[in-house]
């Protein structure tokens, strides 16, 4: 297996939406399902530690951020220890709570 690059810095605003919403494409282009599929798997599978910044999001939805993060578990078989120590998010102050339910769901899963 060949070694991973070290970090990786995804911002959900610049590099996915500013308006992520929904669980799969049937509720939104930018829906949890294409997010975890197309940015988060292959920045797990290509490095060490993946930060991802929910800053200059406008709103998000518990079922994009369950989508995304509790299907890393569920649908791709990641550890969660794994997970929880690899994955490195934050937000602005006023969105701090959907950090937590992102962990959240990934513990749940």
């Amino acid at each position: 297996m060949a070694a991973k690059d070290r970090l990786i810095r995804i911002s959900v605003a610049r590099d996915f939406s500013r308006f992520p919403a929904g669980r799969t494409p049937d509720d939104n282009e930018f829906n949890g399902t294409t997010f975890r599929r197309d940015h988060l798997i292959p920045a797990l599978r290509s490095y060490e530690t993946v930060e991802i910044s929910f800053d200059g999001v406008y709103a998000l939805g518990s079922s994009f951020l369950e989508e995304a993060f509790g299907g890393l578990v569920r649908e791709h078989e990641f550890e969660k220890e794994d997970l929880l120590a690899r994955l490195k998010i934050t937000a602005d102050v006023e969105k701090a709570d959907y950090v937590e339910l992102c962990y959240e769901f990934i513990e749940k899963s």
